[in-house]
């Protein structure tokens, strides 16, 4: 199984390896690698700008399931 994370910040990176290693996970480092295409990417940049400026808004869970009328399984 893969997980990709992206830490805001080196704070946040050394947390998430120090819980890592804490738990005996092993993990691959790898900051070249990317699952998303560089347009995917930039993406999701300018939507955590918009977000942050208050451009737009965040949804709950339930919010999101009841727009897609979805079942929770």
């Amino acid at each position: 199984m893969s997980i990709v994370v992206n830490p805001h910040n080196q704070q946040e990176e050394q947390a998430l390896l120090s819980f890592l290693d804490s738990k005996k996970y092993d993990y691959t480092k790898d900051s070249n690698h990317s699952i998303l295409s560089e347009a995917q990417q930039l993406e999701i940049l300018e939507r955590d700008r918009q977000y942050e400026a208050g451009e737009t808004e965040s949804y709950s869970l339930d919010e999101i399931i009841a727009h897609f009328n979805l079942k929770e399984k």
